[in-house]
This record gives structure tokens, C-alpha cells and sequence, in this order.
């Protein structure tokens, strides 16, 4: 009886109830009208359409849903700016402001022409139609960013030119009240150029500060992702303080930030996830209840407009698309994945046209108000809007999942050989080493699988306590609970033994390591025993790539990668294993790369590895006595990296055995890692149980070594060249 009453009470008023009709609406509309080949995106608006004031009436879109639905929109835009790439963003500023100049004004300029003598509107109702047709919502995004190409270089000119775009439609809004209203005058000028670049200047720089300080001092991952989302909510308030709308603050808010949240984080994860789950699908719902489809047949001016506006706006972005595609010879997918994310209108171009219904530029001879905007348009536009979102999600989602393909078969063995599965191994022994230790993993892992990451922790087996056996458990559920918030599956392996170096060993030679890690507390010194190359030593039993790490601040705050490269590092045989989890790391931090290397090696790492990499320094690394030298330029937040060499091998030095006592004095404040490459020499079976002995060691020869490397690899023959 009482479900009965609630219903006959239509629209529904209980909270409870509209909370959880909304929550099943996000869940099972996308099922099934996905049997109908519906994007879900698309299935969201309808079902908002159905359910809406002009629909079953089942609920009002009242304030909640504004509200909601304004933390979608504004969400949308933050993940644009948070998931591009900010070097290609900044390489590509030139063309994404050329794309924004030109598809504005084409767009612009073909509304300004269609209503003036098409639709016979006012001039000033015609500059507002043709600043509807300029700006766009990137709608589909979440479609983009969850495919992973958010870093493709369309995806990046397409959302810098909607900053472009958006920004001068809302200009011309701007200015269009201010005529209609008699406040343009050169006060509103200043006002405007002031506020906006006082807005900038405060979110691109002083919010990253404020943000790395915070995520030095609280690791809290609730109280980090309340931070960010007031950061942002307050950007988007100085935007419209400035005199411009929230959505731009957003975005610049997210691009502040960006650096700050790496792609492979929890908090990124987290973000990503109420996004997509919540705040996104109650802006599409709330797009939806707009929609009367009644109103488009109430009159023929309603369909008249909004057929003339739909296909002449449609026009005009693929118009600027297929330009695009001819200036930077981009392929026809890329052309269908900009269309997709500027030909969808809804936030701007619904504010514009409610902005012009409510502005009334005088009265009839009947005493009845005159409209910028009539309700013809006003209808015809929410027709104009359901028509350009479901068509931008299908060419859009067709044009991004061929390229989601395509980059995806690029990345397997040209060979036609299986490449070596990625394995990771953390050795776990101190609690407060866990979550620095399996960020780092998810950091150096590269995306191609969800799995393959194991922690480790070697128990005494002589040891019979039950605490220290819950102790380890403890441990082991740690990591998994930090790897499972990066939405990364880690194994725990509990392994009992009476030595470490023998525990490690055989998990290594068991589960087919390929990559070691190995923590310091950032109180622990590091000493020279650990790299000593003796058969009790780690290095010594273990030919994998091996990362020895101390955190002194975590890897988000990290703001340079200073990297030092032995000479001779690049024609070892463990050279192409390691040097991809570098590119990881820097991408996935966002910091400067500086790399130290001698002029050979740095010209080798300019024609192989750094092409696309534009935040990169190099810098000449003559002699090991050189290493005190960094001490004076490294700060407090760099993150030094250096790669070791086990003796008797092409890049060790003798002087690489201080380097524990250097760091232990010099580097006490900064974070570091070591890396061990998998080297040549070293025979296959040194991860057994049983360690080597020392003058079995010593009978290993290195003859025959040419021809090891030039079969497993070919060093290129260096060029001179002066940029180091």
C-alpha cells in the first residue's frame, strides 16, 4: 500500500526513493539498451527523457538534479584537464588555438548567416544562435578516457580548441546581455581582462603549490580526494568571479592538478570512479529531462528551427573536422574522434539559449514581453541538443574504439614472438614502506595487463609464533589493499625461510620474475654489504632487473627525475628492459626527466628513446668524481635515480661502491632508487636455493660476449652531436 500510495503521488517526492530510481536508471539502462546497440551515453539521456517532468513525470528536475548534474559537467571538463598530456598540450598550444579560432568563427559565422536569412531572426538573436553553434561539450570523454587514448595528439588539439571555442561563445553571450541590458561599457571590459587574468594566474600557479604541500603532509586517501574536488569547485567559483563560466575553471583547475595525480595513483582511480559511476550519469539523466518531445510537434516553427540549426551546426563541425584532418594529415578515425568531441552541444549552448528566452528586449503592441530567443527556439534547441549528443557518441565512440585497436595491436612483437610477461616482485618487511613501495610498482608496470604485480614477505621458519605469522598477513594485506585502490590485482605470497637472500631466490626462480624491488625505510641508511657482489648478496644470486628504493616524500610531489647513466649502460643486454620502466615513470609522474650520461650514450638515448619525450634536459656526466657535483644542484623535491652495474661488467665502475656512503651523507632528504640491469656473464641458474660459492663465481668468464649482444642486441652506431 504504501508503494502504491508513493506512486500515486506523481512526481515523486520521497528522497529515498528518487536517490534509488535514479541509481537503478545508471545501472540497468545501459544494459539494456545496449541489446539495441544504443551507446550508453545516449541510453542515459533517454532514460532521463522517460522518466523526466515531460516524460512518466516520475520526478522534477529539481535542485538536486541541477546540482548533480553541474558536478557532472564540471567533472567532465576536470578529467579533460587532468588526463591530458601537458608536454603534447604545451607543444600543441599553437594548433589547438588555431583549431579553436577556426572552428569558432566557421561555426559562428554559418549560425550568424542560417538565422539571419533562414530563420529571419534579429541580428543580436542571431549572434546568440551562432555562439550555440560555436560552443561544444566534450560529452563523449568519458568515453575517450576510459578506451586510454586521452594522450592522442586529436584528443589533445580537440580539447584545447574547446577551451578556445567555448571560452569566446562565452564571451559573446557576455557581450550580447550587456548590449541587450545597456551595461557594455569599457568598465565590463576591465573588469573582465583583470578578473580573468587574475583567475589564471591564481589556479596555474598557486594551487600546485598549495596541492604538492598538502599531499607531502596527509596520505589520507578521503581526505586527498576531498581536497582536490574543493580545489576544483572553488576554480570553477573564480571562473565565474572572473566572468566566465565554471567549466573553464575546471578544466584549468584539472590541468593545474595534473601533474600532481598520475594516471597509475589510487586518488586518479578514485576520481575516475565517482565520476563515472555518480556525478557524470546524473548530468546526462539531467540532459534528459529537458527533453519534451511533445513541444517539437506543437507547432511547425518549433521543428522548423530545430532541423535548421541541427544540420547547419552538425556542418559546421565536421566541416572544422575534416579541415583538421588535412592540416595535420590526421586518419579518418581521428577525424570521426574530433567530431565526436565538439559536435555534441548541451551545458553552453542550454545556458545560452535560456539566457536569451529570459532577456526580454521589449514588448508588443498587445503588452505581451519580447524575447531575444522565443520559445521555438527554446524548444527546437532541446531537440538540437538530444540529435548532436546521440550523433557525436556514435561517430565519436566508432572513430575512438578503432584507434584504442589500432594503438593496442602497435604495441605487441613486430616478431610475430611473444613477448616475456611483465612480472614485479616487492619484498615486503616494514608496514610503513607498503603503499610507497606498490606505488612504485604500478608506476614502473606498463598497462597492458591489470595483473602481475607479487608482494613478498620471507618469515623466519624457526619462529613458531602465531603474532608474527598475523603480522605478516597484515602486511601482505596492506599491499594487496593499496595495489586494489590503483585497480591493479597484487598477489601476497607468504614464504617461510632462515634466509632472505634464499626466500627471495626461489619466489623469483618459482613465479618467473622478471623486475625486483627492493624498500628502505626513509630513516635506513643504505649499506654497501646490500651491494656487495658476493654470493650471499641478493645481487649477487639474482640476474633480474632489480630497483633498490628509499621514499622521502611520495612519488606524486616528485617535480624532477634526475637520472645518472654509466657509460657503456646502453650496449648491455638488460638495457632494453630497464630503460622503458624509466619512460613509465616519468609519464606517470609528469615530472622534468635530467639525464646524466656520457656524450656517447646521451646521443644513443636522443635518436632511440627521448623523441617524443619534449620535458627532457641533457646534461654531459664525464667521470664518476663528478657524482658530488649533483649534491649542489638536486633539491629537495628531485627524485634521483642511478643505475649501478654488478662488477666485472661493460659499465661498472670502481668508484660506483662510494655511492652508499655518498647518499647516506649528501642525499639524506631526497628520495633515490637504484637499478641493477639483468647483465651478460652471469649464468642462468643463480636464483637456486643454494648460493654460489665465491671461486665458482670467479670462473665466469666473459669471453664470447660480442656475440651474446649482437645477438640479443645491436647498439646503433653513435652520432656526434652538440645538444648534449
Amino acid at each position: 500500500m504504501l508503494l502504491i500510495s508513493l506512486f500515486e503521488s506523481l512526481p515523486l517526492k520521497n528522497p529515498v526513493l528518487q536517490f534509488s530510481l535514479i541509481l537503478f536508471i545508471i545501472l540497468f539502462a545501459p544494459l539494456l539498451l545496449s541489446r539495441f546497440k544504443i551507446p550508453s551515453l545516449i541510453s542515459l539521456i533517454l532514460a532521463g527523457a522517460v522518466i523526466g517532468p515531460h516524460g512518466l513525470n516520475l520526478m522534477l528536475r529539481d535542485s538536486s538534479i541541477i546540482l548533480f548534474g553541474t558536478v557532472g559537467l564540471l567533472y567532465i571538463m576536470f578529467l579533460a584537464g587532468l588526463e591530458i598530456d601537458v608536454a603534447d598540450f604545451r607543444k600543441n598550444s599553437g594548433n589547438s588555438i588555431l583549431f579553436g579560432l577556426y572552428t569558432f568563427f566557421i561555426s559562428i559565422v554559418l549560425g550568424l548567416v542560417v538565422a539571419l536569412f533562414i530563420l529571419k531572426f534579429s541580428l543580436l538573436s542571431s549572434i546568440l544562435i551562432g555562439s550555440i553553434f560555436a560552443s561544444h561539450t566534450l560529452i563523449i570523454y568519458p568515453v575517450v578516457s576510459k578506451l586510454g587514448i586521452a594522450k592522442n595528439k586529436a584528443v589533445t588539439i580537440a580539447i584545447g580548441g574547446t577551451i578556445i571555442t567555448d571560452t569566446l561563445a562565452l564571451l559573446v553571450l557576455a557581450v550580447v546581455a550587456g548590449i541587450s541590458t545597456g551595461e557594455l561599457t569599457s568598465a565590463f571590459w576591465l573588469r573582465l581582462v583583470i578578473g580573468i587574468t587574475l583567475f589564471s594566474l591564481v589556479v596555474l600557479l598557486l594551487f600546485p603549490l598549495i596541492a604538492r604541500w598538502f599531499f607531502k603532509r596527509f596520505d589520507d586517501s578521503v581526505l586527498q580526494y576531498l581536497f582536490v574536488l574543493a580545489l576544483v569547485f572553488f576554480s570553477g567559483f573564480l571562473a565565474e568571479a572572473a566572468g566566465v563560466e565554471a567549466i573553464i575553471g575546471a578544466f584549468l583547475g584539472g590541468l593545474a592538478l595534473n601533474q600532481l595525480i598520475p594516471h597509475t595513483s589510487p586518488l586518479m582511480n578514485r576520481i575516475r570512479f565517482v565520476g563515472n559511476a555518480i556525478f557524470i550519469p546524473f548530468f546526462l539523466i539531467g540532459v534528459g529531462m529537458l527533453i519534451d518531445i511533445q513541444a517539437f510537434f506543437k507547432d511547425y516553427e518549433t521543428l522548423k528551427v530545430a532541423l535548421v540549426i541541427t544540420f547547419a551546426a552538425t556542418a559546421a563541425k565536421y566541416l572544422s573536422a575534416w579541415i583538421t584532418q588535412k592540416i595535420f594529415g590526421f586518419c579518418i578515425d581521428q577525424r570521426r574522434l574530433i567530431f565526436g568531441l565538439i559536435s555534441a552541444h548541451a551545458a553552453v549552448a542550454l545556458a545560452t539559449v535560456l539566457i536569451g528566452y529570459n532577456t526580454i528586449v521589449g514588448k508588443t503592441l498587445e503588452g505581451l514581453p519580447v524575447r531575444l530567443l522565443d520559445e521555438s527556439v527554446l524548444n527546437g534547441t532541446i531537440l538540437f541538443i538530444l540529435v548532436t549528443c546521440t550523433l557525436a557518441t556514435v561517430v565519436g565512440q566508432k572513430g575512438a574504439q578503432n584507434i584504442a585497436l589500432g594503438e593496442a595491436l602497435d604495441e605487441l612483437p613486430v616478431t610475430g614472438v611473444p613477448a616475456t610477461e611483465e612480472r614485479i616482485l616487492i619484498s615486503m618487511n616494514n608496514i610503513q614502506t607498503v603503499d610507497e613501495l606498490v606505488s612504485l610498482s604500478v608506476t614502473l608496470k606498463s598497462r597492458a595487463s591489470r595483473n602481475g604485480i607479487y608482494a613478498m614477505h620471507v618469515a623466519d621458519n624457526s619462529m613458531s609464533d602465531e603474532s608474527a605469522e598475523k603480522s605478516s598477513r597484515k602486511l601482505l594485506e596492506r599491499a594487496e589493499v593499496a595495489a586494489s585502490s590503483t585497480d591493479v590485482k597484487l598477489t601476497g605470497l607468504l614464504r617461510y625461510d632462515t634466509s632472505l637472500v634464499n626466500g627471495i631466490a626461489g619466489v623469483i626462480r618459482e613465479q618467473k620474475i622478471t623486475d625486483l624491488i627492493l624498500g628502505l625505510h626513509h630513516k635506513s641508511d643504505l649499506t654497501e654489504s646490500l651491494l656487495s657482489n658476493t654470493s650471499e648478496s641478493i645481487l649477487g644470486r639474482c640476474n633480474v632487473t632489480t630497483f633498490i628504493y628509499k621514499a622521502a616524500q611520495p612519488l606524486v610531489t616528485i617535480r624532477r627525475t634526475i637520472v645518472v647513466i654509466p657509460a657503456g649502460a646502453e650496449n648491455e643486454i638488460g638495457f632494453t628492459l630497464w630503460m622503458p620502466k624509466l619512460l613509465n615513470i616519468v609519464r606517470n609522474t609528469g615530472s622534468r626527466l635530467v639525464l646524466y650520461a656520457a656524450v656517447q650514450t646521451l646521443t644513443h638515448l636522443q635518436e632511440s628513446y627521448f623523441t617524443t619525450i619534449a620535458n627532457i634536459e641533457y646534461k654531459v656526466f664525464k667521470d664518476w668524481d663528478d657524482f658530488l657535483a649533483l649534491s649542489r644542484v638536486i633539491k629537495n623535491d628531485d627524485n634521483l635515480i642511478i643505475v649501478m652495474s654488478r662488477k666485472n661488467h661493460i659499465s661498472y665502475h670502481h668508484k660506483m661502491s662510494r655511492i652508499p656512503s655518498y647518499l647516506n651523507r649528501y642525499f639524506q632528504n631526497n628520495s633515490f632508487i637504484l637499478v641493477f640491469p639483468v647483465q651478460s656473464g652471469i649464468p642462468d641458474d643463480t636464483c637456486e636455493d643454494t648460493p654460489l660459492q665465491p671461486e665458482k663465481k670467479s670462473m665466469i668468464k666473459l669471453e664470447g660476449i660480442g656475440k651474446i649482444l649482437e645477438k640479443v642486441y645491436k647498439p646503433k652506431k653513435p652520432k656526434p652531436s652538440n645538444k648534449a
